[in-house]
């Protein structure tokens, strides 16, 4: 198979390395608008380069994977598609609520898969949590939290294009929340703060925030997230049950450190970045990729799934501006959202 990934970036040359490694992939070609750094990740890796991202849609592609800035996510997936090329986007598909929809509506429309990089839903953690739930073992389900605490923040020219902490980082918890459940959410409620460095202030984001979901079984979901968490890079779920309880990222690299007395663990080595937290469950998802360019197997995320997560997020902030519970009626899109 040939596949081309657009984008040479941080997550775009962890992806290519990735690619190259895996069985079925016989030629791997990468662009970026920065040809330069196109031909430089090429060289290291041992890959072919295209001139430019135009050149490298035009060149008998397999499949397409998209690590390019937020901001060329919708106009790349309307070109494969157009050309029909199965293809892989990392979230959000889009900056807006308004362009999400109208890519969820194009996908209805087009029998071209697209796989949208929603990486948790290839973590064992998480995917052992989603059979348990489903098999009842722990009961029913009344509260879930759920956090992505980042070490540090992202750079500050990273802000204005990030679409703020909700649709940014919250985003994936929204989804995982909606894959381990199989349940949507009704209502939310959302409150963000400041403590760290004034450019967050400056973008018209948040560095923390939190909200509360109520999803339509009447589960109360906590989420959190912060830019701060200097213990380490630390992504959790705790799923409380009538008859049990299970956690993901409750393990050795949990980034917290007891404040009890003689309690030593957890041991570490904690993780510092989400490449490292969730290698494994990339190296899972672009593996299911090369199945669905294969037209092997249906895409396990789709622009639909990203939606209804974006609608999440969206009804988030508007709830954080307003100061009121958001109920997810009201949030546009809801008949593309995958049920």
């Amino acid at each position: 198979m040939r596949i081309g990934l657009a984008g040479t970036g941080r997550i775009g040359a962890f992806h290519a390395r990735t690619l190259r490694s895996l069985p079925g992939v016989d030629q791997l070609v990468v662009a970026d608008i920065d040809a330069a750094l196109a031909a430089q990740v090429a060289t290291d890796l041992e890959v072919s380069a295209a001139g430019s991202i135009g050149e490298l849609l035009d060149a008998q592609l397999d499949g397409f994977v998209i690590t390019a800035g937020t901001a060329a996510h919708a106009d790349l997936i309307e070109a494969a598609l157009d050309r029909g090329i199965p293809t892989f986007c990392e979230k959000p598909v889009a900056l807006d609520l308004g362009r999400t929809i109208a890519l969820a509506d194009l996908e209805r429309r087009c029998e071209i898969p697209v796989h949208i990089g929603f990486q948790r839903r290839f973590d064992a953690g998480y995917r052992r949590t989603r059979e348990a739930i489903a098999a009842g073992e722990i009961g029913f389900v009344h509260t879930i939290r759920a956090a992505t605490m980042d070490q540090s923040p992202p750079h500050a020219a990273y802000l204005p294009t990030s679409g703020g902490l909700f649709r940014d980082c919250s985003v994936h918890d929204f989804d995982i929340i909606r894959f381990v459940t199989g349940r949507e959410a009704r209502t939310v409620y959302a409150v963000g703060a400041n403590k760290g460095d004034p450019f967050f202030t400056e973008a018209g984001d948040v560095d923390t925030a939190a909200a509360t979901l109520v999803l339509d079984d009447d589960t109360l979901v906590s989420v959190t997230a912060t830019r701060y968490n200097g213990a380490g890079h630390d992504v959790r779920m705790e799923v409380h049950g009538s008859t049990g309880t299970l956690g993901v990222g409750h393990d050795t690299t949990l980034a917290i450190t007891s404040a009890e007395e003689g309690i030593d663990w957890p041991p570490g080595p904690r993780h510092w970045s989400f490449m490292d937290r969730f290698l494994p469950a990339y190296v899972a998802e672009l593996t299911a990729f090369v199945e669905v360019a294969r037209g092997t197997t249906a895409s396990p995320c789709t622009i639909a799934d990203a939606l209804a997560a974006f609608r999440i997020a969206e009804a988030c902030a508007r709830s954080m501006t307003s100061g009121q519970a958001v109920h997810l009626a009201d949030i546009p899109g809801a008949a593309l959202g995958r049920a």
